[in-house]
């Protein structure tokens, strides 16, 4: 029988933790446009979100998480875009493996502060980033899908 575990593909992105995905040029530059947009999942090979506008399929976007410094940037290819009642669906794909696992890390990061401030209040108890990261690991890591679909 196949865990949970197992069969997760995607995982849950905190959506207090904002994203941003700016429209690039013809030229592989990015425009200076740029819109806040909801990350709903993501996967060892991209990512799917929820944006303003659509985007056409094959374009390059770059994709920011600013809530951290550095900040996380990394550019992605517009697989599909589609329509729904809370504006567009869209589905990015990742253009190397070093930046697929890149947004896994940044991906256990969002977790991470978000448990931090469901503890200060929920509990009222004030984590450092290091004591946020073993229970988080403690209580979570393991609903963590493997970022290899190919490991057991």
């Amino acid at each position: 029988m196949m865990t949970s575990h197992s069969m997760r593909q995607y995982i849950r992105h905190p959506t207090d933790i904002p994203i941003a995905i700016e429209k690039s040029q013809d030229d592989d530059s990015v425009a200076p446009e740029e819109q806040a947009t909801r990350l709903q999942n993501i996967s060892s090979g991209g990512m799917c979100c929820t944006t303003s506008r659509p985007y056409p399929v094959g374009e390059k976007v770059k994709v920011a998480i600013r809530a951290f410094s550095p900040p996380f940037e990394i550019i992605a290819e517009v697989m599909w875009c589609q329509y729904t009642t809370l504006g567009y669906e869209t589905g990015l794909s990742f253009l190397s493996s070093e930046d697929a696992y890149a947004a896994r890390m940044v991906e256990q990061i969002c977790h991470i502060e978000h448990y931090k401030r469901e503890v200060f209040i929920n509990e009222g108890r004030m984590l450092s980033a290091e004591e946020a990261a073993q229970e988080w690991i403690d209580k979570f890591a393991t609903e963590f899908p493997d970022s290899d679909p190919l490991a057991g």
